[in-house]
């Protein structure tokens, strides 16, 4: 399993999903109004191989309506809307042809610069003459702008989605702004980006996401976890021995170096990916599901692990990775990682937790080995 949203079959989906068509029914029903899902970086890698797979997985479920929504690809590439589609095609996999054929007709292209007012004119102009197209009601039209983009750009594509793209009334639509990982490079960086987007947007219309939440192994976890009578009360230090997460892509960064050689294994995959995977598994059952109960115990378990040793962390990178004509001849950019977590609490005193993570190996995998003691061993 690779990093990424939940990519299951249609059929599964169909079958697995019908309790949250239901609720898709009683929570959605009294939006209206054409919804505009822009991909900003559409182009690029992110979007390719996750972004539009999703939404055809969402548009094959019956979450997006053909008569209703319509989805915009941006970026600086120049290329036609058949331009586009053909690159995305071949990552939309468990469908026939003309369901792919009919989910690609939805999608359309504007290029153009992610600092320059112009490009995100022409956006604009292409998002209203399609709510006009579909009679849409003035105001009530949904705008979702998902960034595909690495952090650097988000300052300034906000801006231009704040100054030419916006809903023009808040009053029955609505605009919201979706960025992804990783939100800086360090604390400074981080807390600079979030004052940044917070002049721009209010909470409501902002949105932090992690793709790896999607994988249904993730999504599975609090479900072991609490739902779960066998494993509840094992759950701890008296019965297990140790937890390993393990992370291993079969490729390398195939022309994404420039984007990889800023961050590095570490803030890439560990401390965003991976880091939510622990916390899944180590923190206390949550008040409820609500996301800001689910977001308190996250924060009390990184609250206590202790700051980790430096012979508990070894770095390499693999053979080739300077090949990449998008990275520096003199990187010294980590590809692997393999570290030990230590959790200072009444849970998990004394249990370690081992990442391992591989780029450019023959076996792509992603798995978390809880290791029960052997109380039968001699």
């Amino acid at each position: 399993m690779s990093g990424g949203l939940d990519e299951s079959s249609p059929s599964s989906g169909r079958a697995s999903l019908s309790s949250l068509s239901d609720l898709k029914d009683l929570e959605l029903s009294s939006e209206s109004g054409c919804l505009s899902i822009v991909v900003l970086g559409a182009s690029g890698d992110l979007a390719k191989k996750k972004t539009f797979p999703a939404l055809f997985h969402l548009f094959e479920q019956g979450f997006l309506q053909s008569g209703e929504v319509h989805i915009f690809g941006y970026a600086r590439s120049n290329i036609s809307d058949d331009g586009l589609r053909e690159r995305i095609r071949g990552y939309l996999k468990g469908a026939s042809d003309e369901h792919v054929s009919e989910f690609l007709q939805l999608v359309t292209y504007v290029s153009g610069s992610y600092d320059n007012g112009e490009g995100f004119e022409l956006l604009n102009n292409a998002i209203s003459e399609h709510e006009t197209s579909k009679n849409n009601k003035a105001g009530s039209s949904r705008r979702l702008f998902y960034l595909a983009l690495p952090p650097s750009v988000y300052p300034s594509v906000c801006k231009m989605i704040r100054s030419y793209c916006m809903n023009p009334s808040s009053h029955a639509g609505w605009t919201r702004v979706i960025v992804e990982k990783p939100f800086g490079k360090d604390l400074d960086s981080a807390e600079e980006l979030s004052a940044q987007l917070g002049q721009l947007f209010n909470e409501k219309q902002l949105y932090r996401i992690d793709h790896y939440l999607g994988k249904e192994l993730v999504q599975n976890l609090l479900v072991l976890r609490f739902a779960n009578r066998l494993f509840l009360p094992l759950w701890n230090r008296d019965n297990i021995d140790n937890v390993q997460i393990v992370f291993r892509e079969d490729f390398g960064t195939e022309g994404r170096g420039g984007y990889f050689d800023q961050y590095g294994i570490i803030r890439d995959i560990i401390q965003n990916h991976l880091l939510q995977v622990f916390c899944l598994v180590a923190m206390e059952k949550p008040v409820s599901l609500k996301p800001e109960h689910i977001r308190d115990e996250k924060v009390k378990v990184l609250q206590s692990v202790i700051p980790i040793k430096h012979d508990e962390v070894v770095l390499g990178q693999y053979d080739g990775y300077k090949d990449d004509s998008t990275v520096p001849d003199d990187s010294n950019t980590p590809t692997f990682a393999s570290l030990v977590l230590r959790v200072h609490n009444e849970r998990w005193e004394g249990i370690c937790y081992t990442y391992n993570i591989y780029y450019y190996l023959e076996l792509c995998i992603f798995v978390t080995i809880i290791s029960i003691h052997n109380y039968f061993h001699s």
